[in-house]
């Protein structure tokens, strides 16, 4: 019989309800408000300034109970339970017809989204493969095909509730495509182990 293995994959986690609803709507109103950035390459796309957990009860609250999800998630990247810190978030607001173009985030290893509305099955966050990096560059792509995890080009995971939160490795491909729907409110994160230990060869990457 043969067998067919999942060589490398990527981990992804989805934590259904990580905070609970009057958590959901303080971030919202506190913050949604004041997302004035504009984002350079969709007008209905605006963003807090870069924010950290440290003296705010709200977000150090919020800093508390993900953690222990960046630990978990951390051992599949990792092997090794460290302690994961978060380093900088912010607030995404995406009203209708904007959209977020194609990127990844640097100076970090965990990132993650926070859902804070509804979500229109429009502005699902998809996930990208990395360009490159493949023996062939042939496709495959016509009517009868039959997507999966080998051949896929993107990914779209299912469609999030509000207090929903999804972690990522930093570095993997996403955007988020044309909202059609209402506006979408999103907390999104970045964050980073205390060390990183390769035999002995150590750095230390938060104080």
């Amino acid at each position: 019989m043969p067998e067919v293995f999942e060589l490398f994959p990527t981990p992804f986690m989805r934590v259904e309800n990580a905070i609970s609803p009057d958590r959901v709507q303080a971030l919202r109103e506190r913050f949604a408000p004041v997302a004035s950035q504009t984002n350079p390459r969709s007008a209905e796309l605006t963003h807090t300034t870069i924010l950290t957990p440290n003296g705010d009860p709200l977000l150090e609250a919020l800093a508390d109970t993900v953690r222990p999800s960046l630990v978990t998630f951390g051992v599949h990247l990792f092997g090794e339970s460290l302690t994961w810190h978060i380093k900088e978030l912010w607030i995404n607001v995406l009203r209708h017809g904007g959209r977020q173009s194609v990127h990844n985030h640097a100076n970090c290893f965990i990132s993650g989204v926070l859902y804070l509305s509804e979500c229109h099955p429009s502005a699902n966050t998809l996930f990208i493969r990395s360009l490159g990096g493949r023996d062939f560059v042939f496709s495959n792509m016509n009517a009868s095909t039959e997507l999966g995890p080998f051949n896929a080009e993107k990914w779209m995971g299912p469609v999030p509730s509000p207090g929903d939160l999804v972690l990522f490795p930093s570095s993997l491909l996403h955007e988020v495509p044309m909202n059609q729907g209402d506006t979408r409110v999103t907390l999104a994160f970045n964050a980073i182990p205390h060390r990183l230990d390769s035999w002995g060869y150590s750095i230390q990457l938060s104080g």
